[in-house]
């Protein structure tokens, strides 16, 4: 047994999606959310950078005390996941896998759509991805541009939504995509917005963050590293930004419970 809480890390407030499906897979589990929110967006900067970022994130979350660490940002899982496993190796650490190959082997039309940042669709990850699983499968990617942005100021229900992300998806529908694959965390807040854009079309939207919280699920029954039975747990919210920022990130993370 092991109550030290598991570690969750992203640009901002987009890996709360992950918390959430990590939170209800394990119950029992104590959780520090890091949303680093002061250089949020990732998507553009340059991976350097990014990787920097990250592993200054980590790091804040190993010096927490954490048993696991989950790197709930597809860019900086892109720019920096192995250098993070080498450098605080042992502790386990789960990085976001582009959701590609269970989007590959469910299409029927033999079209996927796939929406990330740009750092992430330019990355090694997505494209050994692609290429192992996309074989005889056509693959059109999107930036989501703008995407991150609305979530961050809380404009997920919005005209302005609507209209970004209908211009996002539209060439991947207008190719015959029923399949769409969200590869960045802040993407799920939007999947009200993208359900109605392609009401009608018999089209899926594939979310990792079931996945991730699975593997993570995994990983502390393969170490023993659960947290004794009946503790309840703590769930804690630290930020890089300011105050205000991190109350937001508690009030999104419990905000549609």
């Amino acid at each position: 047994m092991n109550d030290a809480p598991i570690g969750i890390y992203d640009s901002g407030l987009g890996g709360l999606t992950v918390w959430r499906e990590v939170r209800r897979a394990l119950p029992g589990e104590s959780l520090v959310y890091l949303g680093d929110g002061k250089n949020c967006p990732y998507g553009s900067r340059p991976r350097e950078e990014v990787a920097r970022l990250a592993r200054e994130a980590v790091g804040t979350l190993v010096d927490a005390g954490c048993k696991l660490v989950v790197v709930a940002c597809n860019t900086a899982t892109a720019a920096a996941i192995d250098s993070l496993r080498e450098e605080f190796a042992p502790l386990p650490i789960v990085g976001m896998e582009p959701a590609v190959k269970p989007a590959c082997l469910a299409t029927r039309s033999g079209v996927v759509g796939v929406l990330a940042t740009e750092r992430s669709l330019d990355g090694d990850l997505f494209r050994r991805t692609a290429a192992r699983y996309g074989s005889g499968i056509e693959v059109v990617t999107a930036p989501g541009r703008g995407f991150v942005e609305l979530v961050e100021s809380d404009r997920e229900d919005t005209p302005e939504a609507e209209r970004t992300v209908r211009s996002a998806v539209a060439e991947m529908l207008d190719r015959g995509a029923d399949q769409i694959v969200l590869g960045c965390t802040h993407y799920p807040f939007l999947i009200p917005v993208l359900e109605r854009v392609v009401a009608g079309r018999d089209v899926s939207i594939v979310d990792p963050s079931p996945a991730v919280a699975r593997r993570v699920v995994q990983l502390l029954d393969e170490g023993g590293f659960r947290a004794a039975p009946g503790r309840k747990p703590s769930y804690v919210f630290c930020t890089f930004a300011n105050e205000a920022y991190r109350r937001r990130l508690e009030l999104k993370a419990f905000g549609t419970e």
